[in-house]
């Protein structure tokens, strides 16, 4: 008898491991699969931003329209092509320097405010994510997306732009009219963010307010003025008007959005369950040795 109440819980055990679905049938078993990508502050899915192609402008630091004015000092240095059109006037260089090809008015740099035209038309009819209108962009971490302003934008101090480990990752920033950041204002990018995936369209003139260190293609309506000792990683577009330099520093960057996004991580796997087999291997065994001590009652 005591042989049997002590076989009997051990019995039990087994059956109620089998009802509650160890087996590899079981729909309650947890998944093994990845969790689905999320992107955003609160790991909502959003929408992406894409990155729209230079074209022709993609070698250019500085494309003007009607012209490119250099204030006479010797500070100014662009890291690509220098271009003109419709206008042909480029000033101050030298004493500026320019490290690439100078286009004024020729077909390269037709065909360049054509593909500028393109991008920035590209860039406007995106869906935005998130209006910012009313807030000043200084002391904000954004992660990839399009940002919408419905009439001016303003950064005064540091806006972090967070690539959450994406190098492909992008941001568009839609402004209705202006884009003016205050002195010493600065972009930086944290977790695999790059300036080539950052890109300003500009509803009407953007101005880099002195020693700001700003970064992306700014894509201008009318005209974009840096002003002394302003500097940006990214080319400047002027559409339909001018760009005015003044000891500043310009690198092109064409663009690099569309990159892989990151691997998911994966749940923990799940203690493997018995096979169906030895589960009901084991079952049979404790029947019967619940058989064999009644038997002998």
């Amino acid at each position: 008898m005591t042989i049997l109440r002590s076989g009997i819980p051990v019995l039990m055990g087994a059956l109620a491991l089998a009802h509650t679905g160890c087996g590899s049938n079981s729909s309650e078993r947890t998944p093994t699969g990845p969790r689905p990508a999320a992107s955003g502050a609160e790991g909502q899915v959003r929408a992406m931003a894409v990155a729209p192609s230079l074209g022709a402008a993609d070698p250019f630091a500085v494309l003007g329209a009607s012209t490119v004015t250099n204030v006479i000092s010797p500070g100014t240095l662009l890291t690509g092509n220098l271009g003109v059109s419709p206008g042909n006037a480029v000033t101050g260089f030298p004493p500026g320097v320019f490290t690439g090809t100078l286009h004024l008015n020729d077909a390269t740099a037709i065909q360049a405010q054509t593909d500028v035209t393109t991008a920035y038309n590209a860039l406007a009819g995106q869906v935005c994510n998130v209006d910012l209108t009313g807030i000043d962009l200084g002391g904000l971490t954004l992660t990839p997306g399009a940002y919408c302003f419905s009439s001016s934008a303003q950064l005064t101090g540091t806006l972090t732009l967070n690539g959450l480990g994406n190098a492909g990752s992008v941001w568009v920033f839609q402004i209705g009219s202006t884009l003016t950041t205050a002195s010493g204002s600065r972009v930086v990018f944290i977790n695999s963010g790059q300036p080539c995936g950052t890109f300003w369209q500009v509803g009407s003139s953007a101005t880099l307010g002195t020693t700001t260190d700003f970064a992306g293609n700014i894509l201008a309506l009318a005209s974009i003025t840096l002003n002394t000792d302003a500097n940006n990683v990214g080319g400047l577009f002027a559409r339909t008007a001018a760009v005015t330099l003044d000891s500043n520093l310009v690198s092109r960057v064409g663009s690099c959005g569309g990159g892989p996004q990151p691997t998911p991580t994966p749940l923990p796997s799940p203690v493997p369950a018995l096979p169906d087999v030895a589960l009901w291997g084991l079952l049979a065994l404790l029947l019967a040795s619940g058989v064999f001590v009644l038997g002998r009652r």
